[in-house]
């Protein structure tokens, strides 16, 4: 091919700067293909990987698979938990697929590593303890008539009904929530289960004992709340604020009131209300598939334990034995 022939195959100089533009672009949607959340995790655990690989004075990118395991290695020794490795080796494969180079995490010695650390380090994932009907009610007992009292109910009455993931409950604003005869319609425009956003709308009935829908009311005429964050973030002196809670917030709630209904609040957390849902459903006899129609768990395995759980004790084997 002549020097001529070649200077019309090979990009010029501007179109190797949009070249450049639509790759950056591509990048940005293939970040946000995670949720935000996942998003700064993976950015925290980057930063981890290559403070580590500078001090070594080894390249995070491309990184071979030797220095890939020797990473999870230091990890498990500094007593990370296998599931915290195991997610800064997805940062780590992002990281690559981002970078178009070769991404290490798969290779044998990894995966070996990961294997051994497991078998070493591995223990079953902490339980939070489900914030059942009972224990919510034992809650809102707690709770004053003041503004932000008036939000916490609405919070802990809401969550439970609508077994929202955390980042989910603390997402929503006044647009999602629909006021119908039998109760509330919300629609659930993106989730840990959804991430490219289709939505999901889940019902939550009216209540006899806890109304959830009285609950929300309430909260949102007294706090004034038209359109925006449905739940939002309170000064001291009972200002509320234009911002939306932090999913950090809702296990704030949740562990408060439990300490002042005389139980462990290190025990319970954000995801309590979601799981709580789930065991006092199961209990009350809803199926299988109507709970993860409102839940929205795609794993059936997953629904499958909260129900298991609630029924440990139903027709037991050694009921009477003793």
């Amino acid at each position: 091919m002549t020097h001529h022939e070649l200077a019309h195959v090979l990009p010029t100089d501007t179109e190797i700067v949009l070249l450049a533009e639509d790759v950056a672009v591509a990048k940005g949607y293939a970040e946000r293909s995670l949720s935000e959340a996942t998003q700064a995790a993976y950015r925290s655990d980057i930063i981890v990987f290559q403070s580590w690989c500078e001090a070594r004075g080894v390249a995070p990118v491309p990184a071979s698979p030797e220095v890939v395991a020797s990473f999870a290695a230091s990890q498990a020794d500094r007593g990370l938990k296998p599931s915290t490795i195991s997610r800064r080796l997805a940062a780590i494969r992002m990281l690559h697929r981002v970078s178009g180079v070769e991404t290490p995490t798969g290779s044998e010695i990894v995966t070996a590593t990961m294997r051994g650390i497991r078998r070493e380090h591995g223990a079953a994932p902490a339980r939070k303890t489900a914030a059942t009907s009972e224990v919510i009610l034992a809650m809102l007992e707690h709770i004053g008539d003041d503004l932000k009292g008036t939000r916490d109910r609405a919070i802990l009455t809401f969550g439970f009904a609508t077994a929202c993931r955390r980042s989910e409950l603390a997402s929503l604003t006044v647009d999602h929530v629909t006021e119908v005869e039998q109760g509330l319609i919300v629609r659930i425009e993106r989730s840990k289960t959804d991430q490219e956003g289709q939505g999901h709308e889940i019902a939550v009935p009216r209540g006899v004992r806890a109304c959830p829908v009285r609950a929300l009311r309430a909260w949102l005429t007294a706090a004034g709340i038209e359109d925006g964050p449905l739940f939002r973030r309170m000064h001291r002196g009972g200002h509320v604020t234009e911002d939306a809670i932090s999913p950090r917030t809702i296990a704030t709630v949740v562990k408060k009131y439990a300490a002042l209904a005389g139980l462990d609040p290190d025990s319970f957390g954000g995801h309590s209300l979601r799981s709580g849902f789930c065991t006092s459903a199961s209990t009350n006899g809803a199926t299988l598939f109507r709970l993860m129609d409102q839940t929205r768990h795609r794993s059936v395995e997953t629904v499958r334990a909260y129900v298991r759980r609630a029924g440990l004790f139903e027709d037991h084997a050694g009921e009477g034995l003793l």
